[in-house]
């Protein structure tokens, strides 16, 4: 007796999960933890202020007139509200075909193309270098230019800090990773007023940093168990304790292994400009299609440069 198969079969339904699965990341560190705000112009800007220096020998005698000092004035700073854009066309066909895992195709590649934008403007923050710019097409200073406490390596040089020119990169720059750097780094920022408290890393620095923590400078996990589970090895660290405050260690898929960053998010933020926050434009049809743009009008806002840090020029190894 021959045995019918389903292999034999004809008519047999297709089985397509009614779910889409992303596979690729969204997370964008920087971007989540920093504030946000809104402003009314393509160049934004605000005055950074300083303290006199604290002096040891403030002492008057009695009776003795007013010392009046210089007053310390304000820093401006400004930075440039960069376009960026994500575009897509979805045929009138596709629109009303019956689809599996979603119902509408133009809704769905709203959502999807809005993810990638963030994740563009996460690269853009923390994964180049480059200055503020008014020529079209606009472009925002990125992080790296704002920074001046920390360290890099061998022939490169800050930027002055305004986002007004790039670092420097030296020929032979690259260098290992180290925890003395990051507490340097840390130092640096609490000494200009910063408290810093997440580092930003890419993958290859994150393990580096994992392996350098035995330190002992680290926060225990602690597990409490009412029965007995399997074994648990822990080979990461999520929590750095340094001298000048806690520090959570974010990795980020978006970053390169030449550098990271110490920030203090309350003294960042990403403006954009009003009526431009991912605000979805229709686009006049050329055919039978629907065409669509999503556009974010942003620009990076450090409120106080000295309060991050970075340490710049490393190799994703450790020293």
């Amino acid at each position: 007796m021959t045995t019918f198969t389903t292999s034999d079969a004809i008519g047999e339904r297709e089985q397509l999960a009614d779910v889409i699965y992303r596979i690729d990341p969204d997370e964008t560190p920087i971007f989540s933890a920093v504030k946000k705000s809104t402003g009314n112009g393509i160049f934004l800007e605000w005055q950074i202020q300083e303290l006199a220096a604290a002096s040891a020998t403030n002492f008057a005698t009695e009776g003795a007139d007013a010392s009046i000092a210089a007053a310390t004035p304000t820093v401006r700073a400004g930075n440039y509200m960069q376009i960026s854009q994500k575009a897509y066309a979805v045929s009138n066909t596709l629109e009303q075909v019956d689809k599996a895992g979603r119902e509408r195709e133009s809704q769905y590649q709203r959502v999807l193309k809005s993810l990638e934008l963030r994740r563009d403007i996460e690269k853009a923050i923390g994964d180049t270098n480059v200055a503020r710019s008014g020529s079209d097409p606009r472009k925002s200073a990125s992080l790296m230019t704002w920074i001046t406490n920390g360290s890099v390596g061998s022939g490169s040089t800050f930027s002055a800090g305004l986002g007004t020119d790039t670092v420097t990169v030296g020929t032979a720059a690259s260098r290992g990773l180290s925890l003395a750097l990051i507490d340097d780094g840390m130092q640096d920022a609490w000494t200009d007023g910063g408290s810093p408290k997440m580092m930003v890393t890419s993958a290859a620095n994150r393990a580096v940093f994992s392996d350098l923590s035995a330190s002992g400078n680290l926060i225990q996990n602690q597990f409490n168990m009412t029965k007995a589970k399997e074994t648990t090895y822990i080979g990461s660290t999520s929590i750095y304790l340094t001298d000048f405050g806690q520090i959570e260690v974010s990795p980020s898929r978006f970053m390169s292994n030449d550098k990271l960053f110490l920030i203090d998010p309350d003294f960042v933020e990403i403006a954009t400009l009003n009526g431009r926050n991912f605000a979805e434009n229709s686009i006049a049809a050329t055919g039978d299609a629907e065409k669509f743009q999503i556009i974010c009008e942003w620009t990076l806002k450090p409120l106080a440069p000295k309060a991050h840090a970075a340490v710049l020029d490393l190799d994703g190894t450790a020293a």
